[in-house]
């Protein structure tokens, strides 16, 4: 059996034709990735941008119904929980990858540029004009807002009640009443006479009530805090 005599000439072209594929495969994978690198410095530029009043032309039939939600129910759960929704621009902490993925999705199975970013988080994850659970929305239209996003930590289990308080002046009233009624029940009975009374109880509780409400006014106005319903869409620090 005679063995085939090697052509040099052709394992030359082999080679040289092999390098291409691969230079080829390179130069592919290396398109691929700066178009990557590039649609990503796009979303991050929009997300750290100011976009008012923009509307993303989604195809409905491909979002889920479930993460779309009213400004009624976000505005009713920020006053509950005492957080902001605001635009993007003034949220300080970082985006995940996760979010910039999904947000690649969706612009590549809606074949659009999507903007106009907002964020639901406390106040002190957001550079307000004078680490908890964020979600990142985008507007769809006539007030509705599709959620993109959620990461970080979840509330505290109380935190609704803990922010019942400054939902409105009779809540913060109701609550000074109820806190100076207790403060008083532990006055030892005797303090300042020697025969305890109905009314001697009652002048404790007025002036209690009157030192407590003082601290909440003072600590109101010293810092800047409003009530609920007015800071859940305020960019500004002591709205």
């Amino acid at each position: 059996m005679l063995l085939k005599r090697t052509n040099i000439e052709e394992k030359l072209i082999r080679l040289k034709n092999d390098e291409k594929v691969s230079q080829a495969i390179l130069e592919e994978v290396q398109k691929i990735l700066t178009a990557d690198s590039e649609c990503q410095k796009r979303i991050e530029k929009n997300i750290s941008g100011r976009q008012d009043n923009t509307v993303n032309a989604f195809d409905f039939d491909l979002l889920e119904t479930d993460r779309i939600y009213h400004l009624d129910q976000i505005k009713k759960t920020c006053i509950d929980y005492r957080l902001r929704f605001l635009n993007s621009k003034y949220f300080k902490g970082e985006i995940p990858p996760e979010a910039i993925s999904k947000i690649k999705r969706l612009e590549q199975e809606h074949n659009i540029e999507v903007k106009g970013f907002k964020i639901i988080a406390p106040s002190k994850l957001f550079k307000l004009e004078d680490k908890d659970d964020p979600l990142l929305f985008v507007p769809i239209g006539n007030d509705y807002f599709y959620l993109i996003h959620k990461w970080g930590n979840d509330l505290h289990p109380l935190r609704k009640w803990l922010m019942w308080p400054f939902k409105g002046i009779v809540n913060l009233t109701l609550v000074t009443l109820l806190v100076s009624y207790l403060v008083t029940t532990l006055v030892p009975e005797g303090l300042f006479s020697k025969n305890s009374s109905t009314a001697e109880f009652w002048i404790i509780f007025f002036f209690m009530f009157k030192c407590i409400a003082s601290v909440v006014i003072f600590y109101g106005f010293a810092l800047g805090k409003n009530f609920n319903p007015a800071i859940w869409n305020s960019k500004y620090f002591n709205a």
